[in-house]
């Protein structure tokens, strides 16, 4: 007789009880894209030690991607669907967001790229006085383009109706016309040894060239990102001025930061008395 086990995976002995947790974990973290361990825990009606426990179990077996806080789905050629990343973290972005936008100053301009935490930017560019954007993301454009105080540079390219990117080699050629103040970047994963991940080819080439042609680069990711391993290379950390996240990086991240002299700015923290 099969023993179908309940939300928390209670079935006869311990070790059937672990086993059904840990699938029932598995199915959780790869239906939602990420699961927070306090979420898991209450989930399983289990202590958030053995949710800790029970990840880093299955971060060894290569079952789920192990972060600080939780767990992610363990996939490097597909990204978690444009909807669910609209909702993920949705605080911890809009802090993000509110953080590095207080690093602008009126009358700037600046590059802003695909991603639901560069959305989260351009929502706290409210009240910014004299801004000019370039952008490849129709959703930044939509949020911005209201604004009297905004001028707005949509470039040209096919929209990718999932996520409202603009691709392209029209795109591409746009982007390198531009010489902006600022490069605001997101990104989809962030290796133990600072490598930044992405799933598209074309994204990283934008992304490149909102690299180059900045005078400065904010990266901006949670924490959701660190050990998150996409299939494509799109560079290093070390190359951009600041990073602005919602928690303590890995050890190997935050030597590399200080090692390239790139500033490291958390949540909570009052920018405004930075220079970056």
């Amino acid at each position: 007789m099969n023993i179908v086990p309940d939300a928390r995976g209670d079935v006869g002995g311990d070790g059937s009880r672990t086993q059904a947790r840990h699938q029932a974990i598995i199915a959780t973290v790869k239906r939602q894209g990420y699961a927070s361990n306090e979420e898991l825990a209450r989930l399983f009606d289990v202590a958030v030690q053995t949710i800790r426990r029970d990840i880093r179990t299955l971060d060894a077996a290569g079952e789920v991607l192990r972060h600080h806080g939780g767990a992610s789905a363990p996939s490097s050629v597909e990204n978690i669907a444009y909807p669910q990343r609209q909702i993920r973290n949705r605080g911890e972005k809009d802090a993000i967001g509110e953080l590095a936008a207080a690093a602008i100053p009126d009358g700037a301009s600046l590059f802003v790229n695909i991603g639901t935490t560069t959305e989260a930017f351009a929502r706290a560019l409210a009240g910014h006085k004299g801004l000019q954007v370039i952008t490849n993301n129709l959703h930044v454009a939509t949020l911005l383009a209201g604004s009297e105080d905004c001028r707005v540079v949509v470039t040209g390219g096919t929209v990718r109706v999932r996520d409202g990117g603009i691709l392209g080699p029209d795109s591409l050629t746009m982007l390198s016309r531009y010489r902006a103040d600022y490069g605001v970047i997101g990104i989809s994963g962030i290796d133990e040894d600072g490598t930044l991940l992405d799933y598209d080819a074309e994204e990283i080439r934008a992304s490149e060239l909102i690299r180059a042609n900045s005078r400065k680069i904010f990266l901006l990711a949670d924490h959701t990102k660190f050990g998150r391993r996409p299939l494509m290379d799109a560079g290093s950390i070390a190359g951009v001025t600041a990073f602005f996240t919602d928690r303590m990086p890995p050890a190997p991240i935050c030597e590399m930061l200080a090692a390239h002299d790139v500033a490291l700015v958390l949540v909570g923290e009052d920018v405004r008395k930075r220079t970056i």
